[in-house]
């Protein structure tokens, strides 16, 4: 093959790389928040305000979040009757039973902590990555 035929071999990869990387931008899912919108059935009537965005789904919370940790590690996750509470770095995702399947709730972690405190206490580290550096006085320092 000569130089002009090398060329264009060359140029047709680029542009089917190109092609390829755009199509996994377009459709891609590059978090937990986005998977849930790809993957659950929209529920506007169980939105809290604007806080939080709800989807059901038939399964368990317990399944539902298996699912999603699956493909999304949490940071952090709580677990107990009342549901499972998934941390991530900007967004909480929070799956609670219904009599039929899971309510889940997709929220900014700037609201979903202070909403969940109460449940989740400690278990959510607050904070972009935050680092538990122990307790006591001075602890932080």
């Amino acid at each position: 093959m000569n130089r002009r035929g090398w060329l264009v071999v060359g140029v047709s990869m680029a542009l089917v790389g190109a092609l390829v990387a755009g199509a996994a931008i377009v459709f891609g899912t590059f978090s937990a928040r986005a998977w849930v919108e790809d993957r659950y059935s929209r529920s506007v009537a169980d939105d809290i305000g604007r806080d939080a965005t709800a989807y059901r789904s038939d399964q368990t919370p317990a399944r539902v979040a298996d699912e999603i940790t699956d493909s999304w590690n949490p940071d952090d996750r709580y677990v107990d009757d009342s549901g499972v509470y998934l941390r991530y770095d900007d967004d909480s995702v929070v799956i609670l039973p219904l009599a039929a399947g899971s309510l889940i709730l997709l929220e900014r972690m700037s609201t979903a902590h202070p909403r969940y405190h109460s449940t989740v206490g400690t278990a959510w580290v607050w904070g972009r990555d935050t680092n538990v550096r122990g307790g006591g006085p001075g602890a932080g320092k």
